[in-house]
């Protein structure tokens, strides 16, 4: 079993960040595709962490991208 779940996420320019199960949905809901980052959540966050505490962890995972490109 994999010990991580993928999911897709977009973070915004004020810094907060939307979550989608995949690609497909994303779209469906109107995201940019372009803009779409797939991020592996650890399996037990995801299992029983909240909603917060997956988008705390999801948000940092995007800020360290960015600050590591920089």
């Amino acid at each position: 079993m994999d010990e991580t779940t993928a999911l897709c996420a977009i973070r915004h320019s004020d810094g907060s960040v939307s979550l989608y199960v995949d690609e497909a949905y994303a779209i469906e809901r109107g995201a940019d595709p372009a803009k779409l980052v797939q991020v592996a959540i650890p399996r037990e966050l995801y299992m029983t962490g909240t909603v917060q505490q997956i988008r705390e962890y999801v948000a940092t995972y995007l800020e360290s991208q960015i600050q590591g490109s920089a």
